[in-house]
């Protein structure tokens, strides 16, 4: 584990393997940099590969303190992925997955050094998604964690950021896996604004000059696989791939490695 430190002061710690080009890798909500770690090692034999922690997850510290989550402004997430990407040479391909792909859109239109963009399943409100944290749910969700309520925020952005139903939220809660999400609270305020209404590709991702690749899952969620196809319509050098094999949502590592690598040697 490697850390660096971001323009406001904030150490983000991440994983670096193998050799060759820079790629960088940006997970979603509830997410840490374990996400993209078995896609990450399918690569490494071609490619330096990077899993940073965001901000506010795993080791990565975070400037903002609880009770000032509603200060929350993504451009301090672009000055992260910026940090690690100097430390690691001054230029890198990214991959983004989920909500983290379209932070990696953000920060390319914003101008980060990204030579070719690769995005997984980004839930813009596209076609039949209505993939978009509703007007309000940033803020909310920053009293909840203001409060000490960090179970009612990941509940909350679950059901209104994510769109799951009620009775899988609840199986949610009373699983092992609730005290990590819990630990990640803060950050569904990140994820939520970054996918706040109306969530859909900027003019200045649209005006991007960038090999970008979007890649959807076969068995993926119906809407978020439309959302994703619909997506080069918007971007200037952008085609869709579908991951085969059964893929849905979370990352099949070894077809999708086949994929990022050949996009990433041709484009």
């Amino acid at each position: 584990m490697r850390t660096v430190t971001s323009a406001d002061g904030t150490a983000i710690a991440y994983d670096r393997a193998g050799s060759g080009p820079l790629l960088v890798f940006v997970p979603g909500v509830f997410n840490d940099r374990t996400t993209c770690a078995a896609l990450a090692e399918q690569l490494r034999d071609r490619y330096t590969v990077v899993c940073p922690d965001r901000r506010g997850r795993g080791d990565s510290g975070d400037a903002i303190a609880p009770s000032d989550a509603a200060s929350y402004d993504v451009q301090r997430e672009i000055e992260d992925l910026d940090a690690v990407i100097a430390a690691e040479g001054g230029t890198a391909a990214v991959f983004g997955f989920s909500s983290g792909a379209i932070l990696a859109l953000m920060a390319a239109a914003a101008g980060s050094s990204i030579t070719k963009l690769a995005v997984y399943e980004p839930p813009f409100a596209l076609g039949r998604l209505t993939g978009s944290a509703p007007d309000g749910l940033p803020d909310r969700l920053a009293a909840l964690i203001a409060d000490g309520r960090p179970g009612d925020a990941v509940a909350t952005m679950q059901l209104e950021g994510v769109g799951l139903p009620p009775e899988m939220v609840e199986q949610i809660r009373q699983s092992p896996m609730w005290p990590r999400l819990e630990a990640l609270a803060q950050t569904v305020v990140y994820d939520a604004t970054i996918t706040r209404a109306p969530n859909l590709p900027t003019p200045e991702m649209a005006r991007l000059d960038l090999p970008t690749l979007v890649l959807s899952g076969a068995e993926s969620w119906d809407g978020v696989r439309d959302a994703t196809k619909a997506l080069p319509t918007h971007l200037a050098r952008a085609h869709h791939v579908e991951v085969p094999g059964g893929a849905g949502h979370e990352i099949p590592a070894e077809a999708t490695a086949k994929l990022v690598d050949a996009f990433l040697r041709d484009s």
